[in-house]
């Protein structure tokens, strides 16, 4: 007597965890989308800003003459002050003196959107120039003011000496020290007394 062979069904199943699976994001956020720290008087403040992956090097003459600019109109408004600057490749350092969180967030807002705009016409292009929110630190003591300020003044060289090439042996030219923007003066105690060597 034959026995015939058993079928075994096999159904298509949907769900459950599968690798891979889920909506894919184009790129991780680089700084937290945590409210950011809250202030209520000038406190100086460590920012920043982060340009998207096409955007050209912002050391070129072209791309630094649109950040001129816009640190020009932007270096005392609405209650902030750009007191210090360096510029790199795809990033921007700024300390500034803030009167409040908010100041600082409707400043930093009008000097990307500044930012944006010279870029993209300059690119002849449009859409997203920064590369994510900006980031801030508020400098509440003079060793951190200190640090800070040192960061930011030998940005480039740190940049230079990481990538194997010699420190340059003149001042950045695409910071404050190259004097090509001319800034207000510091107000606050701590950037007066915080800077010192």
């Amino acid at each position: 007597m034959k026995h015939g062979r058993q079928l075994v069904l096999r159904f298509r199943t949907w769900g459950g965890k599968r690798k891979g699976a889920g909506r894919k994001s184009a790129t991780k956020a680089g700084v937290s989308h945590r409210s950011r720290e809250r202030f209520e008087r000038t406190f100086p403040v460590h920012v920043t800003m982060r340009m998207a992956a096409h955007v050209f090097n912002l050391r070129s003459r072209r791309s630094f003459s649109v950040i001129g600019r816009a640190l020009a109109k932007a270096a005392e408004r609405l209650g902030v002050r750009i007191v210090r600057y360096s510029v790199q490749r795809n990033h921007v350092h700024l300390i500034v003196e803030a009167t409040s969180d908010a100041a600082l967030s409707t400043a930093m807002q009008g000097f990307g959107i500044r930012i944006a705009k010279g870029l993209n016409a300059m690119m002849h292009r449009s859409g997203r120039v920064l590369g994510d929110r900006y980031h801030a630190h508020v400098l509440r003591t003079p060793t951190e003011t200190r640090r800070a300020v040192r960061y930011v003044r030998d940005n480039h060289a740190n940049h230079e000496a990481t990538a194997g090439r010699p420190r340059p042996p003149s001042a950045d030219t695409y910071a404050t020290e190259g004097r090509r923007i001319t800034l207000p003066r510091p107000t606050t105690w701590l950037m007066r007394a915080g800077p010192a060597g």
